[in-house]
């Protein structure tokens, strides 16, 4: 808890006593800055994305395959909110080819998912978005590595699920707060 003290001007007077006030902040989100980095999961695979696929898994990479990092090198884009609490707002972006798209969750059939847009990630996000992720420290013995919770949906994360040979990017709900999930643990 902040003992930071902010000034407000009460407005109005509603309905049922309801104070209305000026000079007040809305929930939003402002970019704040980008950093570049590869993606690991807990046995040191990079994700990688393939939009021609419509998928995103973490695949052991060769030193040749890491340098043209077609796929791997994502912009992790950091936003500045009025919450603090729930994280650390962040929203990822990926070049491939000549192409820019964005992570975000969707809800299909019922599911959350996973995807992967063409386009760019906004400066500024006036209220909820499907692309912000709340990065949150995976425990509190490891600094380097992190969790990261779809803004939508309180306790689903980013993780990975394993099909046939792939390890697929995937949402998944976590039962429990303090439960340690190892296929949520997302390194830089």
């Amino acid at each position: 808890m902040s003992c930071e003290e902010i000034l407000v001007c009460p407005v109005q007077l509603g309905e049922n006593f309801c104070l209305y006030f000026a000079g007040l902040e809305c929930d939003a989100f402002c970019k704040e800055k980008i950093l570049h980095q590869f993606l690991r999961n807990v046995d040191s695979q990079l994700l990688v994305v393939r939009p021609d696929l419509n998928m995103a898994a973490f695949e052991d990479v060769t030193d040749q395959e890491m340098k043209s990092g077609n796929g791997m090198h994502f912009n992790i884009h950091y936003y500045k909110t009025t919450t603090p609490s729930a994280g650390m707002p962040v929203a990822f972006s990926i070049q491939v080819e000549d192409r820019s798209y964005y992570m975000c969750c969707e809800k299909e059939c019922g599911k959350m998912i996973v995807r992967f847009r063409e386009g760019e990630v906004p400066k500024e996000i006036p209220g909820e978005s499907n692309i912000i992720f709340f990065k949150k420290t995976f425990t509190s013995c490891s600094s380097r590595a992190f969790k990261f919770e779809c803004s939508l949906e309180q306790g689903m994360f980013l993780a990975f699920e394993e099909e046939g040979s792939l390890r697929k990017l995937i949402l998944k709900k976590l039962s429990r707060e303090d439960e340690v999930d190892e296929t949520m643990k997302i390194s830089f």
